[in-house]
């Protein structure tokens, strides 16, 4: 049985080609490829790259001014925060969400709209392996570029689960029995029509938006609609820790709002969602409300 799609890449002794991330001594990364016979310089010096092809991971290397760097694959998270960006990318912990929340599981097949730079491309073919589906549809022919490129770095090559068509999702979606549909763009709700048709009962759609306004009319467009159930959403902070002997205490910085996510599971053909028994706040949908469903006021809701 032949390795999955980049497996043999993440073990082993490094080799030509392969990616390696320094880190130096105050914990700076840099990440680069390992060609023989090139060199790699730093304002601290330069070491040849020989020198690590063939080391095992987690080799230590001294450049000419004698500043020990260690040497590592970088992990994925790391990869999508240092390669080439057309569009802002998921961050590592909004990517780990949707694998989680969606349940993308081996062998899926998912449908992803906003490629961006490749980001979660990634991350989701690794979740899905080569026997799984994702089709990635991109508007701009510019940032499919960028993560065609960034996608076949990480795997060493074309992805045998992946298709990238560019062109907008309303327009070109054909893709039936879909697991998991991922909506990465600025109106996830001007495509629920061509998501309902695509998803298989109990599939889920999970959407990641930037702000409140848009969070807010993509729920109420998901109730609307009526082939969801009731959908969930949220956001998820970051912050790391100082340990350094009895100094134990937050780091100052920490990786704060980037995106809310919210899913929503695909109901039955034929089947209305409960009605939700939560009331909601008084005022929550005010005479000046025109969303999805003001013409049938609030009582229902």
């Amino acid at each position: 049985m032949s390795e999955p799609t980049g497996a043999a890449r993440r073990r082993g002794p490094f080799q030509v080609g392969d990616q390696v991330q320094l880190t130096d001594p105050k914990g700076r990364h840099y990440t680069f490829t390992l060609e023989a016979g090139k060199q790699f310089h730093t304002h601290k010096g330069a070491f040849p790259h020989d020198e690590l092809i063939g080391a095992p991971e987690g080799s230590v290397v001294r450049t000419t001014g004698n500043v020990a760097y260690l040497a590592l694959r970088p992990l994925l998270p790391d990869y999508v925060l240092s390669m080439p960006r057309g569009a802002a990318v998921v961050y590592p912990k909004d990517a780990g969400q949707i694998l989680a929340m969606a349940d993308i599981f081996p062998g899926a097949r998912v449908v992803e709209a906003g490629v961006g730079s490749g980001s979660l491309s990634s991350f989701l073919l690794r979740a899905i392996g080569d026997q799984g589906m994702l089709h990635s549809y991109e508007r701009r022919a510019d940032f499919a570029e960028i993560a065609t490129q960034n996608v076949e770095r990480y795997f060493g090559g074309p992805h045998p689960a992946w298709q990238l068509t560019v062109g907008d999702l309303q327009d070109n979606l054909s893709d039936t029995d879909v697991d998991r549909v991922i909506l990465d763009m600025l109106a996830p709700w001007e495509c629920l029509e061509v998501v309902r048709k695509a998803l298989v009962p109990g599939g889920i759609l999970c959407c990641y938006v930037a702000t409140t306004t848009q969070l807010a009319r993509t729920v109420e467009s998901i109730r609307e609609i009526g082939c969801f159930a009731e959908p969930s959403a949220w956001e998820t902070m970051v912050r790391t820790w100082h340990v350094e002997g009895l100094a134990v205490r937050p780091d100052h910085r920490m990786i704060g709002h980037t995106g809310f996510l919210l899913t929503a599971r695909r109901l039955a053909d034929g089947v209305e969602p409960p009605l939700r028994r939560r009331r909601p706040a008084k005022g929550a949908y005010g005479e000046d409300y025109d969303g999805p469903g003001s013409q049938s006021g609030s009582s229902d809701r």
